[in-house]
């Protein structure tokens, strides 16, 4: 499958355009564009693929980085599956894009996430370990997904999600969400808890919160082999 072209560079109010490179994977040659936001110094990215120009909706998923579970393979939560799940649906369908925003710990840095999973671990859920740590519950900022598709002249998308947040704030910068996709995966013994507290306290579109009991098939919790 051909990579997405280099875009031209739209002159953003809150990143500037980097660079971008080919980035093959398991399930396709994706090319990886990269930002620097001006106000904080982070680098943001998008791995993208095929045509996204053409005025049809894009296939699309805003990612916050998840270095437990999408490098470590955590099993505390289901973000590293989500976004496996997110590359493969691109390249199944030859066009798409996942932007990955340096948002660790639904905003609050890894060093307090690890913090409140010792919290977690302590009795309390993941929304009360980030309030117990002075935080809010999510503090995910998505401006910088507008100057990011503005690049590719996205205006419109099919987004793979199942926070209903995420499309509020996609909507409020004016960009179309014309299909929700959900993205239901990696429901295991150690995630489930956090899984019903996301549906139940973030208002996440998710399975039903008794859907062990419904037997909906839950992954044991067995250590992880090593090769």
């Amino acid at each position: 499958m051909q990579a997405a072209a280099i875009p031209a560079n739209v002159p953003p109010a809150l990143l500037d355009y980097a660079t971008s490179c080919a980035l093959p994977t398991p399930w396709a040659e994706f090319t990886l564009h990269a930002w620097v936001e001006a106000s904080t110094g982070k680098e943001h990215l998008a791995m993208a693929l095929g045509d996204l120009g053409n005025g049809e909706p894009v296939l699309a998923r805003v990612h916050s980085e998840c270095l437990t579970g999408d490098v470590m393979f955590s099993q505390r939560c289901d973000c590293g599956a989500q976004l496996e799940g997110a590359l493969r649906r691109i390249a199944e369908e030859g066009r798409g894009i996942v932007l990955y925003l340096r948002q660790e710990g639904r905003g609050i840095g890894l060093l307090n996430k690890i913090r409140a999973y010792r919290l977690q671990e302590a009795g309390a859920d993941t929304v009360e370990a980030n309030l117990q740590l002075g935080f809010h519950a999510d503090a995910r900022n998505y401006e910088l997904c507008r100057p990011m598709l503005d690049q590719f002249g996205i205006t419109a998308v099919r987004l793979m999600t199942n926070n209903p947040r995420k499309i509020d704030a996609l909507t409020r910068l004016g960009i179309t969400v014309t299909e929700r996709v959900p993205l239901l995966v990696n429901r295991n013994a150690h995630n489930n808890s956090y899984l019903n507290t996301k549906q139940a306290k973030l208002g996440h579109m998710m399975a039903p919160l008794t859907s062990l009991e419904q037997g909906e098939p839950v992954a044991p919790a067995t250590p992880a082999s090593v090769a």
